[in-house]
């Protein structure tokens, strides 16, 4: 199994960003999804989680800017970021707890995806 991220990148205050994370391999069924976030110095932090039901929980530092969603049908999840504040920049990494199809249950991580907020 394996995560991949994409949708990182620079950006100006204020601006936009859309990132995604695709789910690939053996899997059977996969559970929450979420996205983190590690600052320059700081301890990795939850920035949104997503059941597979589709009910989201935001950290309070993005919530009314940020979106978490996803696509059963492609083992994908999605954060749109808007209103990015220079606060925001750091690696974002998502995260899946899943079952493959050997029945083992599992937390998997994406690569990381650099998001930087400036002028």
């Amino acid at each position: 199994v394996q995560l991949q991220a994409s949708g990182g990148g620079l950006v100006q205050p204020g601006g936009s960003l859309r990132l995604s994370c695709a789910a690939s391999g053996s899997i059977f069924s996969i559970y929450d999804m979420g996205w983190y976030r590690q600052a320059p110095g700081k301890q990795r932090e939850l920035v949104a989680v997503i059941t597979a039901g589709g009910s989201a929980n935001y950290v309070d530092s993005v919530k009314g800017r940020f979106t978490i969603s996803r696509d059963n049908a492609k083992n994908t999840v999605y954060l749109q970021m808007n209103s990015l504040k220079p606060e925001d920049t750091a690696v974002y990494y998502c995260n899946a707890d899943l079952m493959d199809r050997r029945f083992r249950r599992s937390e998997y991580w994406g690569q990381g995806t650099q998001v930087t907020v400036s002028s």
